[in-house]
């Protein structure tokens, strides 16, 4: 018989008031809570409290306070990811992030859904479904993505979107629900060049 832990890692419907997984709920918090009292000049120690959560974190990584997670382990970001301050990662399933991420304030990542039946909600059953971000994204300020969503390599998220829908590469996406608005094209590559 499968952990409530095990069916949420498979995306079955678990129990979210499970010992274990409150357990692992609180050693998350009780990480967050060291990090998030911490100076923003304390780089090194911050970024060790985050190695020490996270499953993947790369190079030059660099998370604002304040900060929030569920556990963690479930969360891997790439090289040069930033987040801006007020992010929230809910990981109940996977959460995978590519390099060079720019996450603006007040952003959310959800991959837990309560259950629709009441009695359901009530005794605690959930599902959740993993986020995907690709290479080079930037995620305005206040948007939120809910679970099982995937956002291509290059795209931009408007700010105050909310992304219930999966978003191709190369696109400018915003909107309550968010649309694709136009492709990036060459033209927008003109002016400033590295």
């Amino acid at each position: 018989m499968k952990t409530e832990k095990e069916k949420m890692l498979s995306q079955e419907y678990y129990i979210c008031w499970d010992e274990e997984l409150t357990e692992e709920r609180e050693r998350a918090k009780d990480l967050l809570f060291e990090f998030n009292k911490l100076k923003p000049s304390e780089r090194k120690e911050r970024n060790q409290i985050i190695k020490k959560l996270f499953h993947t974190v790369g190079e030059n990584a660099w998370i604002e306070s304040p900060f929030n997670c569920d556990y963690g382990y479930n969360i891997k970001v790439g090289d040069n990811f930033y987040a801006n301050t007020n992010c929230t990662i809910l990981d109940c399933a996977k959460v995978t992030i590519g390099n060079n991420v720019l996450i603006g304030p007040n952003v959310s990542l959800y991959t837990p859904n309560h259950a629709i039946d009441a009695d359901e909600r009530k005794a605690g059953y959930e599902r959740s479904l993993p986020i995907t971000i690709g290479d080079n994204v930037w995620i305005g300020g206040s948007v939120t993505i809910v679970p099982g969503v995937t956002i291509g390599d290059n795209a931009i998220i408007g700010a105050g979107s909310v992304v219930t829908k999966d978003i191709p590469a190369k696109v400018i996406a915003a909107g309550v629900p968010c649309r694709v608005m136009r492709p990036i094209t060459e033209k927008d590559n003109k002016g400033l060049r590295i």
